[in-house]
């Protein structure tokens, strides 16, 4: 494999690109009208416009971007995360182009992108699931029967979903038709699919995923886990590795059920599973991930492993250099995901010109961007600035290191989710481990995030005046008596 392209942009484009280098492999970048000055294309060594701004007439037109890819000499394609990274049609025509998809089998995308095949396949593999109906229904009376067997509350999701869209939690019977035809009705929205299904709605939940990775030889390892339960909209913001919760017995028994679900779709590459636990800390298999996730470095941090030349490697036939007992824990490390929107205003986009843009840097600190100071934050694309990312001895050391470093992070001109990542850090509950998926909506409010900057504030002045005092006795000269000599006696 002597030349990727790389079906994506921004920072993601970037991360791949970068690894493609240093293994010495020749990058091509493909870009819309709205990104042809952008840093990953000037970074790749060839570059290809796709079309206008909008994802649907650029970044999703897989077919552009093979007949691009045919032209240059192309060896593999490789997807990122998010547009087509996980569409299994987009993956076969790659293939049959002669062109190596560096991710997993067309197969595998089909069956781990319907959450009821998902479950279907995983269950075989006796993986823990939560209690509900493992069929797709659009029917209100067989809904509340299901409500009434499992109990309420209960959660009615898009069969096809994913984002939290076609998503409803239902407290009570009475309730059911009202959510149903929602969710209903987002999901074909969304997806084309109205189909739902049901299943127990897990209290107090956190989301805890874990990174696997196989290769063509029936290899498959886990890589360790991630907390992502800090989440807005259903959406992951803060993220780290390992969790605080998990003991070594419990860490052994998900990462072997991930790699089972692995298994049962016969996986290639980098993937995620995704878990949900309980508050008595029993596990749920949630869905599959069939793509490299965005909060991927807080796993490279700890493993010392480059996930991207790991999926080069495996897409080129090698096997994996390492087996289970060989991979180890070392230390601990978050990530925050920097967007351009403003926890003030619930979280909307916040674009504009980035008038300053300042990145924090230093042992320990890794950002992964795709922008630069005087760029504007387009309104067509997701809007996340960059990641954040530190590591520490220990989760102490790294909640530490973060604040640090985003106190260092310096951004005029858009609003960002900095300060959100802030109050995160302080708050007592993310400080203990004692939190889940409802972080946002038992402890966030715009209010709130203002007076944390005001006690903040007020501490800092503080200690500023402390320090000023200190100094300034430092520095006072004492008095002296008159000196008395050479006078007279």
């Amino acid at each position: 494999m002597k030349k990727i392209l790389v079906a994506n942009r921004g920072e993601i484009a970037l991360r791949v690109m970068r690894t493609a280098r240093r293994m010495g492999i020749s990058t091509v970048a493909v870009y819309s009208e709205a990104d042809r000055n952008a840093p990953h294309v000037r970074f790749a060594d060839e570059a290809v416009l796709l079309g206008p701004a909008p994802s649907a007439q650029s970044y999703l037109r897989g077919d552009k971007i093979i007949e691009a890819a045919k032209q240059l000499g192309v060896d593999g394609i490789h997807p990122g995360y998010g547009f087509l990274s996980e569409n299994a049609v987009f993956a076969r025509m790659v293939g049959e182009a002669g062109i190596t998809f560096i991710g997993p089998k067309p197969m595998s995308i089909e069956v781990m992108g319907s959450k009821l095949a998902a479950k279907e396949a995983a269950k075989k593999y006796n993986v823990p699931m939560v209690p509900g109906i493992e069929e797709a229904i659009t029917d209100v009376a067989m809904a509340k029967e299901i409500g009434k067997r499992v109990g309420y509350p209960i959660l009615i999701k898009a069969s096809a979903g994913g984002g939290g869209k076609g998503m409803r939690i239902v407290e009570r019977e009475e309730d059911t038709q009202e959510q149903m035809e929602r969710a209903i009705s987002e999901a074909m929205s969304a997806f084309g699919d109205g189909a739902v299904f049901i299943e127990k709605y897990v209290t107090g939940p956190r989301h805890v995923e874990v990174q696997v990775m196989g290769d063509t030889h029936g290899n498959i390892v886990y890589l360790f886990e991630r907390e992502c339960s800090i989440q807005r909209r259903h959406q992951k913001v803060v993220e780290e590795a390992p969790s605080a919760i998990l003991s070594p017995e419990m860490r052994q028994a998900m990462g072997e059920a991930a790699v089972r679900v692995a298994k049962s779709c016969d996986y290639v590459g980098a993937g995620t599973v995704e878990f949900l636990v309980d508050a008595d800390r029993n596990f749920y298999f949630l869905e599959m991930n069939t793509r490299l996730q965005v909060e991927h470095p807080v796993t490279e941090m700890i493993t010392g492993l480059d996930l991207v030349e790991l999926q080069i490697r495996v897409a080129r036939g090698e096997k994996l250099p390492f087996a289970q007992e060989d991979l180890k824990i070392n230390g601990h490390a978050l990530e925050i995901r920097v967007y351009a929107e403003d926890p003030m205003n619930n979280f909307l986009p916040s674009v504009g010109k980035l008038e300053r843009y300042r990145l924090p840097s230093g042992p320990g600190i890794r950002v992964d961007g795709g922008f630069e100071e005087g760029m504007d934050v387009p309104i067509y694309y997701d809007p996340m600035l960059a990641k954040l990312v530190v590591h520490g001895a220990t989760r102490s050391e790294a909640i530490q290191k973060m604040k640090e470093a985003i106190a260092a992070y310096d951004i005029e001109g858009v609003a960002t989710t900095l300060p959100f990542g802030q109050f995160v850090l302080d708050h007592p509950a993310f400080v203990s481990g004692d939190f889940d998926t409802h972080f946002v909506q038992q402890y966030f409010s715009p209010e709130k995030l203002v007076e944390s900057q005001k006690a903040g504030a007020e501490v800092a002045a503080l200690l500023g005046l402390r320090f000023h005092l200190e100094q300034r006795k430092k520095l006072t000269v004492p008095e002296l008596e008159e000196s008395k000599w050479g006078s007279r006696v």
